[in-house]
């Protein structure tokens, strides 16, 4: 019987998740792939705490995508909560839009205008999920996305301080993949590794919280 020293240790400490935003962005490429880890990142985050109306998901084509979208969706999140005109910008992570028919009155005469109040979200994202699923072909297009998606989701996560997990399989072939979402063939279905990113996602925003307040114990 095989053994193996990798994975994400179990942490002693259970994280809070209730009053944390957490959004994920991945991308469309090998979806089936994709479908497994986003649902595994969504069921982790539901089990921390965090509730349906603060996890935010967004798509995009592909893995190259991933780091302007994040850092589009952060920035975005942070103008929700400082505003609240509906619909600003056209930014409606979460939310719906109110209807624009406005009932007339019998007489024919326009009823007179409510102001509309809508609620926005009160905070932005503690965190942010990446997700993309990469596989290598037969030529160096796999290992330049690799090198500059890595290098771009860092870049956003330090330049915007919000955490972003990397979820980003680098797989050599589809069994590779497959095994990674838990979807590998026979009894051994591998391991979701969508799981795992739901819970850094959670502990990472429950401590960028608190070390932004100077509390470390």
């Amino acid at each position: 019987m095989s053994t193996t020293i990798k994975g994400l240790s179990k942490s002693d400490v259970q994280y809070d998740g209730s009053s944390l935003r957490v959004a994920i962005v991945h991308a469309r490429w090998n979806k089936a792939v994709i479908d497994a880890l986003v649902a595994g990142a969504v069921a982790k985050l539901k089990e921390q705490g965090v509730k349906d109306s603060n996890i935010v998901i967004q798509s995009v084509p592909g893995s190259f995508e991933l780091p302007l979208a994040c850092s589009k969706v952060i920035a975005g999140s942070h103008v929700q909560a400082g505003s609240s005109a509906a619909d600003l910008l056209g930014l409606n992570f979460g939310m719906s839009s109110p209807s624009l028919n406005k009932p007339s009155s019998r007489s024919g005469t326009p009823a007179p205008q409510q102001p509309t109040t809508v609620s926005m979200p009160s905070q932005p994202f503690d965190a942010v999920i990446a997700i993309g699923v990469l596989i290598k072909g037969s030529t160096m297009h796999f290992e330049y996305i690799c090198d500059s998606v890595s290098h771009a989701l860092m870049r956003v996560q330090l330049d915007t301080g919000v955490p972003v997990i990397f979820g980003v399989l680098t797989a050599l072939n589809d069994d590779q993949a497959l095994e990674r979402a838990g979807l590998g063939a026979g009894a051994n279905k591998g391991h979701n590794h969508g799981e795992d990113w739901g819970l850094a996602a959670v502990e990472m925003g429950y401590h960028s919280r608190r070390w932004a307040e100077g509390k470390f114990n």
